[in-house]
């Protein structure tokens, strides 16, 4: 099959993969499911996935299509290739605003469709709590839906026509057609015309509309995507009189991949809504008491009715992206509702919302009601959308499972059904988190199971089957938006009987003789609890990591990752993770694909050192330690810290290139030419010769070099005259970190901080401490790296308190201490690394506090009336420092401060040196950053905290950006 892999590989004009790396990367999505793929396409052209339908008929394998591989019930997990459409199939053909559609290519994401809507005053409704990343290939597969599916419906009811090819590899479209044009297409001599004869068949037997109509769920369950939707079809025109018109892309939409190979989808788009609207967050004393009173709020027309049960929001009290959008939270509810209204104004919606409050506190429902509005109610829905990322950030192996997360019952029932529902769970000792779609009968349910076990997979399978009763009893269905795939195709038979599962299963021979695409799913599905992530069967593994994990291993740690691919979300979405995805659209390149590649060699390596594979080292290349993940990652996975831990175990194994051990030990070089700083700056400034350098080393030609001062900051420190604090006493004193990149390279601005401290009335103090260790924990040198952190905590937890300050001016340097140093000094010191870490902080944070202390007056500064673009380094970022340092910023009258929403640069410390990354270093940076700086108004200044991001920025745009140290410096009115 190689051989035969290679031809086809040379044939297409995209990529294919089937290498162990790549099959690796993609056995997995965002379910619990596992299995190797033959290999991995990536087509280019609608002509590539002609060749690739042609090979698996040949060759008797299939294909799985897929998108962003954020389905939760393994739909695009299989044996077959796996075929990407995610990185070329991107394309928006075509939009008429007039009649409020669009066409576009199935890896076109959500959330970038309706940016591109705006403008047309147009917006497409149903919306995944993975809009930033989730394509619409994906969500007519899985029919998706949504928060606001009161509304907007499901997908199915905006697709109006799909095109794509079938699995003889003949090109159809499916859209509306009146009675003679369905009749005419069932004589088709065609694979066409026979899809469209049998459904004629079953559809107009009377048998069968019975079947359908008692077994299938209730009509009043909107959400129903349980099997093929045959019921929805049954109520067309050739079928249903005075009904609406035939189209297939009813079927197409929640197929699940099964029965076509999608190209383009036209949808419907909804003109854009201008009224305001506002969030009645409502909280409750029990579960109970809301489901009930979800009844009264839909009597009140709301747009929207989200749950969030307090399993959920404990989670979100330990996740930093989360801390700040729990401002409306009061007390500890045991459930909230998100109910959302619109008005004309925002007093017609407040009079909604008392009428709704009114009604609740009458029946007994509800104890606070506070009314969310303007941009505040983006916070609410962060903190409802991170719900399902942050079940799995759990540390044990028990984790809450995705196996009875997606039922839908009548809104009615919603009540009894979950009354019920967790009556079962109690038989097993078990309980479920409860979130999201009350408005439409859908809660997210996850018991808390732990798979590794032969008890936990028994019990996966034992439940599900249990609660597919319980939902058969209220005719409910068992899929409600995420699709059946490998976790509910099982029991189909069971919910919808066996005489129509039989019918599915002639449709899919009728449209798929041969079982080409996606098999597997919706009929003939393996048991639901084989093919899992986890194998029941393995012996627990320990793992020695460098760094401490909280509770955890390694391993665990990793494992947090749940897929759900949030590292997935492009520069258009904002944020930063992951900046390399970014610039590649690669899932080789996300984090997710990270935490899989380590998750696979961690727990299937046979060797001793499980992290001694290359395939490990280059998946995680492209990692720039940019801490996006660390805050943005819903479950908080820390893949640089996870890097360095490998990179040190990888070293250990294959020794400690001589460019990595010279990056690791900069702190020490560059002390040394330190003594002759003139030779060193002439060396690397001198064009011949600095190439002849930076090639030896394995630096890119094209990067620049900083120079070294010929007097270091701590000497300079040392030599001068002291102020004399004779007019008055200090506000405090200060310790000033003297990093070793400042201490060498950034003297000057080194020099304005104290300069600056000082006048502003702080006694700064420098005194013999060791350098921070950064570029040590970087490359992987964590044993030295925590030597360094030994002896700085040891230097500074006698002399910082609560009054008492460590600052620093380079963030990656000054922010080891809040972040690394406490999981990687010794034992006996961490106690002592957790209490000062929040007493070390970078210039902005102290002197933002500063200010919010009053100790610092706006007095001290001349009105400049600037403007600055801002870009923050990835570790302020990562520690929500980012408003303060424009709030900073802003404090001189005057200042106009623009947050440029880039993510990172790109040069992460020393990887944009490096011959091999510089491309992508550059790339990174053209995603928002350079044009940004580019195009900024001739007086406009710019302004970057991190030493590498103005490195980057000279670099990249040829502008000289200034740290925030030196716009106050300059401000000073002495």
């Amino acid at each position: 099959m190689e051989e035969k892999l290679q031809v086809l590989k040379e044939s297409l004009s995209g990529d294919l993969f089937f290498d162990t790396k790549m099959r690796l990367l993609y056995a997995t999505d965002a379910s619990a499911y596992r299995e190797i793929p033959l290999a991995v396409a990536i087509p280019k052209t609608e002509a590539d996935i002609q060749l690739l339908i042609t090979f698996a008929l040949e060759n008797k394998t299939s294909l799985i299509p897929r998108t962003a591989g954020t389905s939760l019930a393994g739909q695009v997990v299989g044996n077959g290739i796996v075929v990407d459409v995610s990185k070329h199939f991107t394309q928006i053909l075509e939009v008429n605003k007039e009649e409020q559609w669009v066409r576009v290519q199935p890896g076109v994401i959500r959330d970038e469709l309706n940016m591109f809507l705006r403008p047309y005053e147009l917006y497409f409704g149903p919306e995944t709590s993975t809009a930033n990343r989730a394509m619409i290939g994906g969500m007519v597969g899985n029919n998706s839906c949504g928060s606001n599916s009161l509304v907007y419906k499901s997908t199915r009811e905006h697709t109006l026509e799909v095109e794509g090819y079938l699995s003889d590899g003949s090109k159809v479209i499916f859209s509306d057609l009146t009675f003679d044009e369905f009749l005419a297409k069932c004589e088709l001599p065609t694979l066409e015309g026979k899809v469209y004869a049998q459904i004629r068949s079953v559809l107009s037997d009377y048998r069968n509309q019975e079947e359908i109509r008692r077994e299938f769920p209730k009509k009043s369950v909107e959400r129903r995507n349980t099997g093929y939707a045959i019921d929805m079809l049954l109520e067309t025109d050739p079928f249903t009189s005075g009904s609406e018109k035939f189209n297939f892309s009813k079927l197409i939409c929640g197929s699940e991949g099964t029965l076509l190979f999608i190209t383009s989808i036209k949808l419907h788009v909804n003109q854009l809504s201008k009224k305001p609207t506002g969030l009645l967050c409502v909280h409750f004393a029990s579960l109970d008491d809301a489901l009930r009173a979800n009844l009264i709020a839909l009597k009140h027309k709301p747009l929207v009715s989200e749950l969030m049960d307090d399993y959920i929001l404990a989670c979100t009290e330990n996740n930093l992206e989360q801390q700040q959008n729990r401002f409306f939270v009061k007390g500890n509810p045991k459930a909230i509702l998100i109910v959302e209204y619109d008005g004309e104004n925002e007093a017609d919606i407040l009079e909604k919302v008392e009428a709704v409050e009114k009604d609740m506190r009458a029946s007994g429902y509800g104890y606070y009601f506070p009314l969310i509005v303007g941009a505040d109610k983006k916070k609410v829905w962060d903190l409802r959308k991170a719900g399902l990322g942050l079940l799995s950030n759990t540390p044990s192996d028990e984790k809450p499972v995705a196996v009875i997360e997606d039922t839908a019952v009548d809104v009615e029932d919603l009540p009894a059904y979950i009354a019920e529902f967790n009556q079962i769970l109690s038989k097993y000792n078990l309980y479920s988190v409860h979130y999201a779609h009350a408005a439409t009968g859908e809660l997210h349910l996850r018991p808390i199971i732990n798979l590794k076990t032969q008890e936990g997979n028994q019990l996966f399978r034992d439940i599900a089957f249990e609660i597919a009763k319980l939902v058969k009893k209220y005719k409910g269905s068992l899929s409600g938006e995420h699709g059946d795939g490998r976790l509910r195709g099982e029991f189909i038979a069971y919910m919808i009987g066996e005489h129509n599962y039989q019918l599915l299963k002639q449709i899919k021979t009728t449209w798929d003789p041969n079982g080409i695409f996606n098999p597997g799913k919706i009929v003939d599905t393996p048991a639901m609890n084989t093919f899992l992530r986890y194998s029941p069967d393995a012996s627990p593994r320990n793992i020695n990591s460098t760094f401490r994990y909280k509770g955890q291993n390694i391993l665990q740690h990793v494992e947090q990752c749940n897929g759900s691919g949030d590292c997935r979300k492009t520069e258009l979405s904002k944020g930063t993770m992951c900046p390399s995805y970014m610039a590649t659209r690669n899932e080789h390149d996300t984090t997710r694909a990270r935490a899989n590649i380590l998750r696979e060699f961690l727990t299937n390596s046979h060797k001793k050192n499980p992290f001694d594979h290359p395939e490990i080292k280059e998946v995680m290349d492209l990692c720039l330690s940019c801490k996006g993940c660390k805050i943005e990652c819903p479950s908080s996975v820390d893949m640089a810290k996870v890097k360095a831990d490998f990179l040190q175990a990888y070293h250990d194994a294959n020794g400690l290139p001589l460019r990595t051990r010279m990056v690791g030990q900069v702190d020490q070089l560059t002390a040394l030419m330190s003594y002759i700083p003139g030779v060193y700056n002439w060396i690397t400034s001198n064009s011949v010769i600095s190439k002849i350098v930076k090639d030896i080393v394995g630096f890119d030609y094209r990067r620049t070099i900083p120079a070294i001062a010929k007097k270091s900051l701590r000497k300079w420190f040392l030599e001068r005259e002291k102020p004399l604090w004779t007019d008055r006493r200090p506000i405090k004193e200060v310790y000033f970190f003297c990093d070793e990149f400042t201490n060498f390279n950034d003297v000057d601005l080194g020099k304005k901080a104290i300069l600056l401290l000082e006048a502003l009335g702080y006694e700064v103090l420098v005194i013999d401490h060791p350098f921070s260790g950064r570029a040590l924990i970087s490359k992987g040198m964590l044993r030295d790296a925590r030597k360094l952190a030994n002896k700085n905590v040891k230097t500074f937890a006698p002399r910082l308190t609560d009054e008492i300050a460590l600052v620093g001016v380079e963030p990656s340097a000054i922010l080891c201490f809040r972040d690394e140093y406490v999981d990687l000094v010794d034992e006996e010191l961490e106690e002592e690394a957790q209490r000062i870490g929040a007493f070390a902080m970078v210039m902005e944070e102290f002197l933002w506090k500063e200010i919010q202390k009053g100790n610092i007056k706006k007095e001290s500064f001349t009105k400049l009336n600037q403007n600055i673009l801002l870009h923050t380094h990835c570790q302020q970022k990562a520690w929500k420092l980012q408003k303060c340092t424009a709030n900073l910023l802003s404090f001189p009258a005057g200042n106009e401060v623009e947050i440029i929403p880039s993510g990172c640069c790109g040069m992460a410390g020393a990887f944009g040196y490096e011959k091999e990354h510089y491309d992508i270093s550059m790339q990174i940076g053209e995603l928002v950053l350079f044009p940004k700086v580019r195009a900024k108004e001739t007086k406009a200044i710019v302004v970057a905290t991190g030493g590498s991001c103005r490195h980057q920025i000279h670099d990249g745009t040829k502008e000289t950006a200034l740290h925030p140290v030196e716009v106050l410096y300059n401000a000073l009115k002495q």
